[in-house]
């Protein structure tokens, strides 16, 4: 599946639209940023192994701040376009993906670890 940028801003838009309301909420500050695919930076951080790299969480989760060390940027939750276009074939399936991406960066942004997710069924 391939989209324009326009288009896939569009589904993103529509996928959050999906997200509960007590997740969604934590979406208030922080920025949602796509991306066609994550930099090279990012990309030796990760094991490929894992599964492609459909989004990521940058910042300070709320476990790590303090009142007296606010962070110095806006959190930012990556969604990376190519990554999610490869491994779905409809509309419906890519607004689901996205979903669960938004989700589970959000997960990370609440302080939740990989394995935490994962006994969640993210």
């Amino acid at each position: 599946m391939k989209l324009s940028e326009s288009q896939f801003d569009k589904a993103v838009k529509r996928a959050i639209a999906r997200i509960p309301e007590e997740i969604g909420a934590h979406l208030e500050n922080i920025v949602i940023s796509v991306r066609k695919r994550p930099s090279q930076e990012i990309l030796a951080e990760f094991d490929p192994a894992d599964g492609p790299l459909l989004g990521l969480y940058q910042g300070r989760s709320l476990n790590d701040r303090s009142a007296t060390y606010p962070p110095l940027y806006p959190d930012t939750i990556f969604i990376f376009q190519e990554a999610l276009e490869e491994m779905c074939e409809t509309m419906e399936e890519l607004e689901e993906e996205i979903e669960l991406t938004v989700v589970h960066e959000i997960a990370h942004f609440i302080g939740f670890g990989e394995e935490q997710l994962e006994e969640l069924g993210y």
